[in-house]
């Protein structure tokens, strides 16, 4: 337990020392954001919410992270994939974006309310085991130290928000961490957790978020 406080402390620390930029004095207009979501909805949906598990459904999640992940694409951009996060399809959504903009359209998500999805009841309990206690023998943390047993996330941190993500969508990004293709994680810390996780894990952990509250 002492471990993971002291795992938990830094990873707060380097969330917030990722969002420490010039942006950090932005606030943003939700209603200005929602003007500037137009061209998001074809894929994130109208208010967030995603018809398509290729899509993350980003209603409702924390604004810091929204913040930081935009901001992490458009650097990717501008490093041409050496840095941040890498997407063809959100590069040429966010290259012209101002930081003003990124922190209108987290605010506007961020006020959005997300939909829960459902799970298959049969793998309810072997997927919560290691959501909520990770599993000590093979060195995972539990999901829920970071993520909050509901999958609220924690916003002050920058975690994010799991709670009703896509199976498809949490399945790839856990595949991606795992073969260290995304890594904007602070400290690597997703990677070196999916690095630990069996193809069986990440499909139930995956399942089980989707209809997690």
């Amino acid at each position: 337990m002492k471990k993971l406080a002291i795992l938990c402390g830094l990873m707060l620390f380097a969330s917030g020392a990722a969002m420490a930029s010039g942006s950090d004095s932005l606030s943003g207009d939700a209603e200005a954001g929602q003007e500037k979501s137009v061209t998001c909805a074809a894929c994130h949906g109208p208010s967030g919410n995603s018809p398509s598990g290729d899509f993350p459904n980003i209603a409702g999640q924390g604004y810091k992270y929204l913040v930081k992940q935009l901001m992490d694409y458009r650097t990717g951009v501008e490093s041409n994939g050496e840095r941040g996060r890498s997407n063809m399809l959100m590069a040429s959504q966010v290259a012209n974006l101002s930081d003003q903009d990124i922190h209108d359209l987290a605010a506007y998500y961020t006020a959005q309310e997300n939909d829960i999805g459902a799970v298959d009841e049969e793998i309810v309990a072997e997927a919560q085991r290691l959501f909520m206690g990770g599993d000590v023998d093979r060195g995972i943390t539990a999901c829920a130290a970071c993520h909050g047993p509901g999958g609220a996330g924690m916003g002050l941190a920058a975690f994010p928000m799991l709670s009703g993500q896509h199976a498809q969508y949490t399945k790839a990004q856990l595949e991606l961490f795992r073969s260290g293709e995304r890594a904007n994680d602070p400290n690597a810390m997703m990677r070196d957790i999916a690095t630990r996780l069996t193809d069986r894990d990440i499909e139930i952990l995956s399942q089980y978020i989707n209809g997690l509250y």
